[in-house]
């Protein structure tokens, strides 16, 4: 019988892999919901979670269905948003974030992120923020079917970054850093 792996209980990784050194906190005006599909959740290199420990205010879902109430209390639509590239008319401008107090992250590939937007029709009527990322992602130890696709943390930050545009998040970015140099030093290959 092998012995379990010990579990670091800042980072929840494994202490061979510890990120805490690596691992920034930082509070937000805007709370930050993150909406997780299950099979994504047992993922070792979700980055979700890291995102959760870096924003104290935020929140960790994991399901496939959610009422907005469910999600967002008793906040009205006004003051939510959704993060993904839909293509109606509820686009938020950048800078016009102000009024948003509660920000939501689809975490799963993209076929899942899709398969809970139709499971869930109400994400289409609030609110939406399209990223722009001015560049690729950081997160090389796995891909995305988008150019333009982003892990959740980074997802997260420049969200966050581009809503509050008076501060940046850019100090939790290092723990991904660190979590895809491991990875990689371990020969790791998608």
């Amino acid at each position: 019988m092998t012995a379990k792996r010990r579990i670091c209980a800042g980072c929840g990784r494994p202490e061979t892999v510890c990120l805490c050194p690596a691992m920034t906190k930082l509070d937000s005006p805007t709370k930050v919901i993150i909406w997780q599909d299950p099979i994504e959740a047992k993922h070792p290199l979700s980055t979700a979670p890291l995102l959760h420990k870096s924003l104290p205010n935020s929140r960790l879902l994991v399901g496939e269905h959610f009422s907005f109430e469910q999600v967002f209390g008793d906040l009205p639509d006004k003051d939510v948003a959704v993060v993904f590239p839909f293509e109606h008319d509820r686009q938020l401008c950048t800078g016009a974030g102000g009024n948003i107090r509660s920000l939501l992250l689809l975490d799963g590939t993209w076929r899942k992120v899709r398969k809970m937007i139709l499971a869930n029709p109400w994400l289409m009527s609030i609110p939406y923020v399209a990223l722009q990322p001015a560049s690729e992602s950081c997160y090389e130890i796995r891909t995305s079917p988008r150019n333009d696709g982003l892990s959740t943390i980074e997802a997260g930050v420049l969200a966050l970054n581009t809503l509050e545009n008076t501060r940046t998040y850019d100090a939790i970015l290092p723990v991904l850093k660190r979590m895809v140099a491991l990875q990689k030093g371990f020969g790791h290959k998608q």
